[in-house]
């Protein structure tokens, strides 16, 4: 079975940090966009970031600009989304997406287009 699977999640204070990993499960990400999305109680899912399949492009949601990034390392067949200076309001379930065709400038814009999503991993930044 095709998927992707998150890991990284938990529990933090305000102030620390996580890092997230995407990993595919039955295929490679080396064609792949990825992209990071997180989805709040009672929210709608929004986008994170976005790594194009090289790795040389990236993009962010203008709020997590300096705390959040993200990167690949294609011959372990995994992306990161490294979190720091966590605020109470970055907590939600954090889910990863690829597709082959999205662009990074607009990777949020419609998210039917990607053809895999992981089932989320749940951080929580509280005291």
């Amino acid at each position: 079975q095709l998927q992707l699977v998150e890991s990284g999640g938990g529990l933090v204070q305000p102030g620390g940090s996580l890092r997230l990993s995407c990993k595919p499960s039955g295929f490679t990400l080396d064609y792949y966009a990825i992209a990071w999305f997180r989805q709040a109680p009672g929210k709608e899912r929004e986008g994170v970031s976005c790594i194009s399949s090289g790795g040389g492009d990236t993009n962010y949601a203008d709020s997590l600009k300096g705390r959040f990034t993200i990167s690949r390392d294609n011959a372990k067949n995994t992306v990161y989304l490294q979190m720091n200076s966590l605020k109470p309001e970055d907590t939600a379930v954090y889910y990863c997406a690829a597709d082959t065709h999205v662009y990074c400038p607009t990777f949020a814009v419609d998210l039917t287009e990607y053809d895999y999503w992981g089932q989320g991993t749940q951080v929580t930044v509280s005291s």
